[in-house]
Parts: structure tokens; sequence; C-alpha cells
């Protein structure tokens, strides 16, 4: 018996979005996105099977092999730098990357005033790659939740985060210094799956593609 294509999506954010995608395609469990605890999920008459794991985790998933094809944000593809095929970015998820720090500091008008700046964040690679680029040298506090507090209690000078609309850093009394990146949902493929199950990944590509564009016929004709 052939083994089923194995598509990885996250808990989080990202599972409405993409469940409207697969629902479209009539490719969705029944099962997935309810209050079940099971976390694989069978289409045994599409030949196909879905894995619900952590939005952190899903690019491992596809890099490894475990799964075939994945949804995740940008921001974790940049921060885990991992070595899968990208081939559609959904549009949807939409946020950025941002350089912050807390409205008393003026970084604007004195941008030369730290000899080294302590930043705190949840995306290390991204921050080092930032200020390594600017040839700025920096000390970073990895923090896992909660980092808009950081420069507000001392523990930093700056913060790097990812921010949809910015009313939380605006809440918090925190300025956007820059835009790092910007960062939607991707559509990302394990390479050797590309090969090996060709037909079968260019079928639910294929399937997304035509999916994303009856969303923006729908939304031109709406507008």
């Amino acid at each position: 018996m052939e083994k089923p294509l194995v598509l990885a999506v996250s808990k989080g954010r990202l599972l409405e979005f993409a469940l409207d995608f697969f629902e479209k395609m009539g490719i969705v469990p029944a099962e997935l996105g309810t209050d079940s605890r099971e976390l694989m999920f069978d289409v045994p008459e599409k030949g196909l099977r879905f894995l619900l794991v952590r939005a952190v985790d899903v690019a491992t998933y596809v890099e490894y092999g475990a799964a075939d094809i994945g949804i995740a944000g940008k921001d974790l593809l940049l921060e885990q730098m991992c070595d899968v095929y990208e081939p559609i970015d959904l549009g949807f998820g939409h946020c950025r990357i941002v350089l912050a720090e807390a409205e008393k500091d003026g970084y604007s008008q004195n941008q030369n005033r730290y000899s080294k700046r302590r930043v705190a964040t949840k995306y290390p690679n991204i921050t080092e790659q930032y200020f390594s680029e600017k040839g700025i040298p920096i000390e970073i506090v990895k923090l896992y939740g909660s980092i808009e507090l950081a420069p507000l209690v001392g523990l930093s000078d700056q913060i790097v985060d990812l921010s949809s609309s910015g009313a939380t850093l605006k809440a918090n009394h925190l300025n956007i210094v820059d835009e790092i990146a910007e960062c939607t949902a991707r559509v990302i493929v394990n390479r050797a799956s590309l090969k090996l199950k060709y037909p079968a990944v260019k079928k639910i590509i294929d399937g997304i593609k035509a999916a994303l564009q009856q969303e923006q016929i729908k939304g031109q004709e709406t507008s």
C-alpha cells in the first residue's frame, strides 16, 4: 500500500486560515480543528495524512521528512533557517518582525548612544543577523514570552519581536525603531519529497494555488 502524503499544520493562529484552504480543496478531515485530542488525522480516500504540531515544529517536521508539506510562518522560517522548498506565499497571517524600545529612550534622535546593546527576543538568529549586518555589537537575552516587559524593567535596551498591528507595543509604551521583516504564512515542502513524490506534491500545491486565486478573485469582486 502506498504511503500517504503527510501535511503538517500548526495548532496556533494559522490553523483557521489553513483549514479554510483545505476545505475549499475538499481534503480536510472533519476532526481537524475540533476539540479532539488526536494529533494525526487520515484522509485515506485522498491518500493524505495530517499532523497537528506546534507552530515552531512545522519546519523541522518538513525538513527531516516526517512531513512532506507544511504551512509555517515566515518568522519561524527565517529564525530556524531550515532547508526546505518554499513555493507559495499564502498572504495571510500578516505580521512584522520589529525592533522596538521604550518611548522615553528617543532612539531615533541618538542612534549611537549604546556602546553595546542588550536586546531581548525569542528570535536570536534573526536578531544576531540584523545587528551583525549593521556592525553593531549586542548581547542577546532569550525570552519566550512577555518580551515587551524587558525594556520597561531594565532587562534590555531594546526588543526584537513579532507585531501585527503594533497595538501591544503601543499599550506598553514602546516605539518601533525599525522593521526587520514582513512575515506571512508560507507553504513549505521537503526537498526529497518534491522529487520522489512529485505528482502528489504538485497536486496539493496546484490545489492551494487555485484556492488562493479564488480568494483573490472574491476579494476583488467585493472591494
